[in-house]
């Protein structure tokens, strides 16, 4: 299966938290996120298990993938997996030493939608501020996922706040500084987030990460299981800083660069919390890749960044490989990139980023 094909279950457990969140009470802190290039303690990841979603043969490459990015991550920072012991595939001698393992049962491997979204005050304290997830809006059966974010707050005797949204934090960019950046169509969706307003789903999204600005841009609804995340157009590199993977002319018979050239058109005009113009930054499109699905996410955006790396996908476009590449070098000084070949991940529609969670010093 693919995350650009909307996976029906008919499980009526999966649509389950659809109903709009009550408002919730403030807390007696205000939290933050940090940007994902602040100092982490570890990077959390989950060990897909679903045959039913993947097939036994695509499984195993996409377990290969998760092995391979956890690997290289923890040659800068430890990682966390998360899987219930014995799950299916998971051969816990091929993972190097800087990588441990967490007994908490999981679906699938989307740490960025479904788990915890960590957020620290001003002494530095943590908490996780708890964007609920169902599954995307209930296409896919995410019971265990839907508790993931839950359970690592408990592992960590962290606070749960309520966010008062059911979402993923994959749809959701913030700068750190006070200013987010989102498609409205996974947010403001009656599968998530019936009867609320987008400038409801905001407040709240703003309260719970520590924001008081947000840039919309309509994206696209039902074309993809995620109703077309923001993380993998665009990203925030630094306070009011976009970085953007787009082509160069707008093709109106294609879906996704209409939308995501509408997307660019959003940004051009919008300011932070500041009030300042946003710097925008654009990467390539690769065009000569491995991989030949039509409904492959070949995005350079969706990149991670952890302690002294940038763990970067490459897909056998060799120029646009490398000039992706010198880009994220660029903005991010001081931190090597890393390349990886995650294919399984690309054509299972998503990449890098979607599949890590970082949690902060």
């Amino acid at each position: 299966m693919n995350r650009r094909q909307i996976i029906q279950t008919g499980l009526a457990a999966v649509g389950a938290g659809t109903a709009a969140c009550a408002a919730p009470a403030a807390p007696a802190r205000r939290y933050e996120m940090p940007m994902e290039s602040a100092p982490h303690r570890r990077t959390l990841m989950q060990w897909p298990v679903s045959v039913d979603v993947y097939g036994p043969r695509d499984l195993a490459s996409v377990q290969a993938n998760i092995l391979s990015i956890a690997n290289a991550i923890s040659e800068y920072e430890p990682v966390a997996m998360m899987a219930a012991p014995g799950a299916h595939g998971l051969d816990r001698a091929r993972f190097s030493g800087g990588v441990e393992f967490w007994d908490i049962p999981i679906d699938d491997l989307w740490c960025r939608d479904s788990g915890p979204t960590f957020v620290k005050d001003a002494d530095g304290g943590l908490a996780v501020a708890h964007i609920r997830f169902n599954g995307w809006g209930g296409k896919q059966d995410s019971r265990k996922d839907a508790l993931v974010a839950e359970r690592v707050a408990r592992r960590l005797n962290l606070p749960l706040i309520d966010s008062g949204v059911v979402g993923e934090q994959g749809g959701l960019e913030h700068d750190g500084a006070g200013t987010m950046m989102a498609h409205a169509s996974c947010w403001v969706n009656d599968n998530r987030n019936p009867g609320l307003s987008a400038d409801e789903i905001a407040e709240r999204l703003g309260a719970a990460v520590g924001a008081s600005k947000m840039i919309w841009a309509p994206g696209v609804k039902g074309a993809d299981i995620t109703d077309y995340h923001i993380d993998s157009l665009a990203r925030f590199t630094g306070p009011g800083q976009v970085l953007i993977q787009i082509d160069d002319e707008l093709d109106p018979d294609d879906p996704w660069s209409a939308a995501a050239h509408e997307t660019l058109g959003v940004l051009r005009q919008a300011t932070d919390a500041r009030g300042r113009p946003l710097e925008i930054t654009r990467l390539p499109e690769p065009i000569d890749i491995r991989a030949t699905g039509d409904d492959f996410v070949s995005s350079y955006v969706n990149y991670y960044v952890c302690n002294g790396a940038v763990i970067a996908p490459q897909f056998g476009d060799r120029r646009a490989d490398a000039k992706a590449h010198e880009i994220l070098a660029a903005l991010y000084p001081g931190r090597k990139v890393v390349p990886l070949n995650i294919d399984a991940l690309g054509a299972s529609g998503g990449g890098i980023h979607c599949a890590t969670q970082q949690q902060p010093a």
